[in-house]
């Protein structure tokens, strides 16, 4: 099912003379039926926004969105009925009512038949790993089982866009693997997912392309790899060598005057880091071509998606 946004913007009233304050200006996207799409971007810089119009809870100044071919404002009741929607944090659950009848609740709201649902709740509880914690009250959850609820929740009509607004934020190490795990199972199904988020990793780990707002607008929209292509930034190689490196170091310098080249021992080893600026042709090959001792390892790293990511919104600023 696919989403697409043709030239939304959004403003929000500034009240008592004060100017209104612009959320999003002239944004077009569009999203792939099942694919796996992040949107990044600083805070204010209109992501949630975003997902709150596709999920029908804001209607934009300007501009449409659509989804599977339905206008989020004309048709927003067919639209409900096809997305489902997880906002981070903790609100939206009845903490003194179990996972079970949290799950009854929120179908009943859905218009999920009842015999859908025993069928469907235990089906979800499983799938998010809670089938144990059934029966417990979701006051005794930690934020990590919560957060899974939601997006049992939020699955329960069986929706085939999944809208997720950060919903690994605040959560330890394991609950957001285990939240990051369920999610690509979801898409790996046929879900369409859109993905809000403020960690990079988790964009590059996930996503099949991913769009960066700043402002309110679209700096670019492209896979990971290359969002990390449009900007020209520094490599690093890294050669670790169980013997002297310090001819090598001279010899680099000498065949690229513009790298920095750091020479250390470490231990056992001696470590040669080298930084390598957008302009250098120099490559990890030819520096081990210089190396004259046995090599214990060399890697050549490029830019990660944070790297891109801060020279594109930083430009913005």
């Amino acid at each position: 099912m696919s989403v697409e946004l043709s030239h939304v913007g959004r403003a929000y009233r500034g009240g008592r003379g004060r100017p209104d304050v612009v959320a999003l200006q002239d944004v077009d996207l569009r999203i792939e039926a099942g694919e796996f799409f992040g949107i990044l971007g600083p805070n204010g810089a209109g992501k949630t926004t975003l997902v709150r119009i596709l999920s029908t809870l804001l209607t934009p100044s300007s501009g449409s969105a659509r989804i599977a071919g339905l206008d989020v404002v004309r048709d927003a009741a067919a639209v409900r009925r096809r997305i489902g929607v997880v906002f981070g944090g903790e609100r939206g659950l009845y903490d003194r009512l179990t996972a079970v009848d949290n799950l009854r609740f929120a179908a009943e709201l859905y218009d999920v038949p009842r015999a859908v649902q025993r069928r469907r709740i235990p089906e979800l509880l499983d799938r998010v790993d809670l089938r144990d914690h059934a029966d417990s009250r979701v006051e005794t959850f930690s934020r990590g089982m919560k957060q899974r609820l939601h997006i049992a929740r939020a699955l329960l009509h069986t929706p085939e866009v999944l809208l997720l607004d950060e919903p690994t934020s605040g959560l330890d190490p394991v609950a957001a693997r285990s939240v990051r795990g369920l999610v690509r199972e979801l898409n790996d199904s046929g879900v369409t997912v859109v993905l809000t988020t403020h960690y990079m990793y988790e964009a590059d780990e996930l996503c099949q392309r991913i769009a960066v707002l700043a402002h309110g607008s679209v700096v670019t929209a492209a896979t990971p790899a290359e969002v990390k292509a449009q900007v020209r930034l520094e490599r690093v190689v890294e050669i670790e060598a169980f013997g002297d490196l310090s001819a090598a170091a001279t010899a680099v310098r000498r065949a690229d005057a513009s790298v920095a080249v750091e020479h250390r021992t470490e231990g056992e080893t001696e470590l040669l880091r080298i930084r390598i600026g957008a302009g250098s042709d120099l490559r990890l090959g030819t520096v081990t071509a210089m190396v004259d001792a046995p090599i214990a390892s060399a890697v050549e790293r490029g830019p990660s998606l944070e790297d891109a990511y801060i020279a594109l919104v930083g430009a913005r600023a």
